[in-house]
């Protein structure tokens, strides 16, 4: 079971470039960055913790650029989305990013993607929030077309090109792993049709464990944000996660760099 970081980058918070090396050097195998574009003024969709949106939501620093400056600077480390939210991204665009970020790695990309659940954030985009789990469909799978093929093209509701040249092509065959965020039944099944499933275990562990479970072990898990308790950890390693991650809060260096140290005594 490989041991990551999940964090939100932000301008605030630990810089990526001492990030990733710190994270690299206490013997974690990945870490994964959030993705939001923006947080709109008027938004009142409610923030799934409950509660008040955290500041760090406001300040997000773009996912694959961090992850680029990240993998100039570590060897090994798995460079994850956790999640990157398709159905606000182009995903032309978005799979020539995927495939430079992992061309430049040396095939170290993990791609979790979501649909979200600011619904005020997507409409700024352009999406409909009551079609977004079909929009993500569509859109992961013409990503997977520009990834694997010479000529790819893709005639969708959603989505819709015709054939294309792009490169470059993803390092790792036949693409990167993709791992799917979200614990709703489409979710699951979103998962099993495109690779893996992303869950977070900022939910009840017991439903995360029952999920895991019924989706059985053909379905690879990573499990995001685990509370560091060595019995929780312990469980899901027991139930076959192929991954979880610790959740880094959104501290200045010296204050991550403790949390990190404390991390690893737990992994250790």
């Amino acid at each position: 079971m490989t041991f990551g970081i999940h964090a939100i980058a932000t301008d605030e918070a630990i810089h990526p470039a001492k990030l990733g090396p710190a994270v690299e050097e206490r013997g974690f195998g990945a870490l994964f960055l959030a993705d939001h574009s923006h947080i709109p003024a008027d938004s009142v969709t409610s923030y799934p913790l409950g509660g008040e949106l955290p500041r760090q939501y406001y300040r997000t620093l773009d996912p694959f650029t961090a992850l680029g400056m990240v993998a100039g600077v570590t060897e090994n480390l798995l460079l994850g989305t956790g999640v990157a939210l398709l159905v606000q991204r182009d995903p032309i665009q978005t799979a020539k990013e995927v495939a430079s970020l992992d061309f430049l790695s040396n095939g170290r990309v993990i791609f979790g993607i979501g649909a979200g659940w600011n619904r005020e954030e997507m409409r700024n985009h352009g999406t409909e929030p009551r079609t977004r789990g079909r929009l993500l469909d569509e859109r992961m799978a013409a990503i997977i077309e520009i990834w694997t093929k010479d000529q790819a093209e893709f005639h969708g509701k959603h989505v819709d090109f015709n054939p294309v040249f792009a490169w470059p092509k993803p390092v790792q065959r036949p693409h990167p792993p993709v791992y799917v965020g979200g614990q709703s039944a489409r979710a699951i099944a979103r998962a099993k049709r495109f690779g893996g499933w992303m869950p977070s275990a900022t939910t009840d562990a017991g439903e995360v464990l029952e999920q895991m479970a019924l989706i059985g072990r053909e379905t690879p898990v990573i499990v995001n944000a685990v509370p560091p308790e060595p019995d929780i950890v312990a469980a899901y390693r027991e139930a076959g996660a192929a991954g979880i991650t610790f959740h880094l809060p959104n501290v200045p260096e010296v204050e991550a760099l403790r949390v990190l140290d404390e991390l690893a005594r737990l992994i250790g």
